[in-house]
């Protein structure tokens, strides 16, 4: 089964199939290939398989060729870009929770020591019901 899930993961779009998608030449794709800007996977034929990651990003670099005239080199920066800016959201959500995970520990500690440090020792308060 493993296997299975292996070549699931690895199935992918052909260049031709992607190509009359977004209705551009093949050579384009392969162009964009060339400069970096996408990177499929390989059949055991060679042939390139393009995943939806892929096919996102593809429609990224179009919309910046097409509605926003960017050159090879400019979609190449805000590619960059973008990475690293998802990079350092992960970083800051990481930081994020990490101090959340310290506060909530260091408010633990302090009730404890408080508990524990405290000249006469009081039971944890309770919640009283009041009837109207």
């Amino acid at each position: 089964m493993a296997a299975r899930a292996k070549k699931k993961a690895r199935t992918g779009y052909m260049i031709s199939a992607v190509a009359s998608l977004y209705k551009i030449h093949p050579q384009t794709l392969r162009l964009y290939e060339r400069a970096g800007l996408l990177k499929p996977s390989r059949s055991q034929g060679n042939t390139r398989l393009y995943t939806d990651e892929d096919l996102g990003r593809l429609e990224v670099i179009l919309t910046l060729t097409r509605e926003m005239g960017v050159n090879l080199a400019g979609i190449e920066i805000i590619l960059n870009m973008r990475e690293k800016m998802a990079e350092m959201q992960k970083q800051m959500e990481e930081f994020t929770r990490f101090v959340q995970e310290e506060m909530v520990r260091g408010l633990s500690s302090a009730r404890e020591s408080r508990a524990r440090d405290a000249i006469v020792r009081l039971a944890p308060p309770r919640a009283i019901r009041v009837h109207k």
